[in-house]
């Protein structure tokens, strides 16, 4: 057999593991329960993908996250190994010859959401499987107290009925010491081998700046720093404005976030990747599945929701060993907007059965129907039509997707719809006079006879396969039938795809999750509050906080971050800079843009300067982003 170190080679071409990526594999191969904590970036995967295929049988993997699903199977499949994932939207029959090819094709990965689990048939077809290995990513989402709970993950445990000898791993990213402890009971893994790998990265510098003009000391940081850099913004309309900014300043940028289609999450990703752009704008949709090893800076625009979304965020830079920044910008009103952003918009149990029932009957739904269909949605267009506030309606969407009621697939996508407006023979004449357009046009004709009869939905990846073109040349080729009025085409933009899991029971099954709903509103408030803490606290190593939150002490300050900085600079040259501030704003307020132009000190001495001076209450920012004086 061959050994784990064989296997690595053999696939993923690496000669090591990564710390404690061995230990947790032949923790795995002893027949232990393991739960596996390890950062971002730490290499999770490898976990139970090797020694899957050190066994014979058949690995079954539960996450949560229909594109990383995705994405892993196609990544095995290009190394040549056998593998399936069942998501969301997939009809009964085909679940049928999946899982037909799973017990009888000699596949070696099983990937299901943990909502599939919800059905018994399911169950009944999985117990036939000859599972090796059972793991279940994310499994923070298993805890009541994990930033991200799915009740569907309460049902993995059932599993260890059907399986008693079969060894679980659980692996998970992010999760406090309260939320290993749920997990461990929650999951009733058996004496696990607990393996934790530091959240401790002493190459990243987690810097928090208050300042009350951010775009003026984000510019200086890209412009210090011109690695490739991340920043982070909260919504897709900060995205396309920062840009925009950064391009007028002369820096190359550019942006990704839900609403691009895939295409054009393709070509922003490669500017980036290719180092033809030097900055990344992005929504928090951005990020999984990235392993680009030489990021210098990660830059947080607005506040983020959450610490644990901010370490995996941050995470993503100085994968390559070399010093990185973490950076947060703040701001007096950043709090009330984070407030705005993730606490005002969360939705009560009012508001979430009334967006439920309009839902259903969006799509024409009727009471106890529905299961298993699937539907386009633009979101936009729904809280138009009913008058709900965008952001509330989403998050209710979210927490419904979250509790296994639908499948909410935030994908851009493009819906298009074909049909020939002129006869068969004129078709033929057009091909004999235009013989480099006959091998597509012959490939939509034979798929799909009925196209001269009516519009006709048409799989723009299936004709790109069949015809061996590209996306673009099979989309100008439509263009030009079109402006030629051979071809009439309707193209309808859809920002998810929405499928309905359980049948409509309107108040019955909100009823049902109203509990998770008061508790994920507490949790949430809760978690935006230490953010708030780990921002505003200028006594303590910003390292040190972030170590705690995720239940790890840190005997001695980082000696890179901000506030471990800032101390450093409380020299005699610091005193003399504060006293140079004080008496400029003595004449008159000043944003720190006019103190560094009228002091002529460097952009770092003024700007820690003003941090201790914020933290000695002799300064303060007014509402209209000015120092002044106490």
């Amino acid at each position: 057999m061959d050994t784990a170190i064989d296997i690595l080679q053999k696939f993923w071409k690496h000669n090591t593991f990564r710390s404690p990526q061995e230990e947790i594999i032949a923790s795995v191969l002893d027949g232990k329960d393991t739960l596996a904590l390890m950062p971002t970036g730490g290499g999770k995967s490898i976990c139970f993908q090797v020694p899957a295929m050190m066994q014979d049988g058949i690995c079954l993997v539960v996450s949560p996250l229909i594109a990383l699903m995705r994405d892993q199977v196609q990544n095995l499949q290009n190394k040549g190994i056998k593998a399936i994932a069942l998501t969301g939207g997939i009809h009964q029959d085909e679940i049928i010859d999946l899982l037909d090819n799973c017990q009888f094709g000699n596949y070696k990965f099983l990937y299901l959401s943990p909502e599939r689990l919800q059905s018994d048939w399911i169950l009944e077809r999985i117990k036939n499987l000859p599972i090796n290995l059972i793991a279940i990513d994310e499994a923070h989402c298993v805890s009541q107290w994990g930033h991200d709970f799915r009740p569907a993950y309460l049902k993995i445990a059932k599993l260890k009925e059907y399986f008693p000898t079969i060894p679980f791993l659980a692996l998970t990213a992010s999760a406090t010491p309260r939320v290993q402890e749920d997990l461990i009971i929650q999951l009733q893994l058996k004496n696990p081998a607990v393996f934790k790998k530091s959240f401790y990265r002493e190459n990243i510098a987690y810097m928090v700046f208050e300042t009350e003009d951010k775009l003026n000391l984000l510019s200086q940081i890209v412009a210090k720093n011109r690695q490739s850099s991340i920043i982070y913004v909260t919504s897709r309309k900060a995205c396309t404005e920062t840009v925009y900014q950064l391009e007028n300043l002369g820096f190359s940028a550019t942006f990704y976030h839900g609403g691009l289609s895939y295409k054009d999450k393709e070509s922003h990703m490669k500017l980036w990747m290719e180092e033809k752009a030097q900055i990344m704008v992005a929504t928090n949709a951005f990020g999984m599945g990235i392993d680009k090893a030489n990021v210098k800076t990660i830059i947080h625009l607005h506040l983020p929701q959450n610490l644990e979304n901010y370490y995996q965020e941050s995470g993503r830079a100085g994968r390559n060993g070399e010093k990185a920044f973490a950076v947060i910008l703040n701001n007096a009103s950043d709090i009330l907007h984070a407030e705005a952003q993730f606490i005002s918009v969360l939705p009560d149990k009012a508001f979430l059965n009334i967006v439920f029932s309009k839902l259903c009957n969006y799509f024409q739904i009727a009471y106890g129907e529905g299961i298993d269909e699937q539907f386009s949605f633009n979101l936009n267009q729904f809280c138009g039509k009913y008058k709900f506030p965008t952001l509330k309606t989403y998050n209710a969407l979210q927490f419904l997707d979250r509790q296994g009621v639908i499948t909410l697939s935030q994908e851009f996508s493009e819906k298009l719809s074909l049909q020939f407006i002129i006869s068969s023979k004129e078709v033929i004449r057009y091909m004999s006079l235009n013989p480099s357009d006959e091998g597509i046009i012959l490939t939509i004709l034979r798929t799909y006879p009925g196209i001269y009869d009516l519009q006709t939905a048409v799989n723009l990846q299936l004709i790109t396969k069949k015809s061996n073109c590209s996306e673009n040349v099979v989309l100008d080729l439509f263009q030009k039938l079109k402006e030629k009025n051979i071809i009439e085409m309707i193209l309808k933009t859809n920002d998810a795809v929405i499928t309905f899991n359980e049948i409509r029971e309107d108040e019955h099954t909100i009823n049902r999750i109203a509990k998770y709903l008061v508790a994920q509103n507490k949790l949430k408030t809760e978690q935006l509050q230490a953010v708030l803490h780990y921002c505003s606290d200028r006594k303590t190593c910003k390292n040190k906080l972030l170590m705690s939150y995720f239940g790890e002490i840190l005997s001695k300050d980082c000696g890179v971050c901000s506030y471990c900085i800032s101390k450093e600079k409380k020299t005699n040259n610091s005193t003399i800079i504060q006293k140079t501030i004080i008496e400029l704003l003595k004449k008159q307020n000043l944003n720190s843009r006019d103190i560094q132009k009228l002091s002529k000190l460097p952009t770092d001495d003024v700007i820690f300067a003003l941090q201790e001076l914020l933290e000695t209450d002799i300064i303060s920012i007014k509402s209209n982003n000015t120092y002044s004086l106490n």
